[in-house]
């Protein structure tokens, strides 16, 4: 299974800098010196490598290989990034990938069945889970007061959610 890593938003400057607007939890990984990045813009799949890499504005400027110019760059506008998911390096590891969670079963402390995790949601204030309850959804506030279990092995995750939470 793919991730989406990043996405071009614009060219930046006349030396064929790119502004990417990272979307991983790791772009100092991703997107370090010398690294191949698989990109997709519609039906067209280029490997671009990294020349260099700079923070600017809550983004990335990146300089690619083979992008001479402004007029190569503008080309990119839109491309998607994508690589594997990074192999955790302990099994206890906290935190979990976004795909890990879509899909797992939502069942509540008695362990009734509610639904499922349809998608994570990303903002300043946190994450959520978007919870198909069978007709309606729920966002419920990822924080182990409201999940206090996820259980990858078994494929679910175990929610006590404050009264009038999924009665939205």
């Amino acid at each position: 299974m793919e991730l989406m890593i990043g996405r071009v938003i614009k060219p930046h400057g006349i030396k064929g800098e790119v502004a990417i607007e990272p979307t991983t939890d790791e772009p100092e990984i991703r997107f370090a010196l010398g690294e191949v990045l698989a990109g997709r813009q519609g039906n067209k799949e280029t490997q671009l490598t990294i020349k260099a890499v700079r923070a600017h504005q809550n983004r990335l400027l990146i300089t690619f290989e083979e992008i001479p110019d402004r007029t190569a760059a503008e080309s990119l506008r839109g491309m998607r990034f994508f690589a594997e998911p990074l192999e955790r390096e302990e099994e206890d590891e906290e935190g979990f990938y976004d795909h890990e969670l879509i899909g797992l079963k939502v069942l509540d402390v008695q362990g009734a069945h509610l639904g499922e995790v349809a998608d994570v949601q990303h903002g300043p204030a946190g994450t959520l889970l978007e919870v198909d309850l069978g007709g309606k959804t729920a966002l419920v506030p990822f924080v182990h007061q409201i999940v206090p279990e996820v259980d990858l092995y078994t494929g679910h995750v175990t929610i006590d959610p404050p009264e009038g939470l999924l009665d939205l």
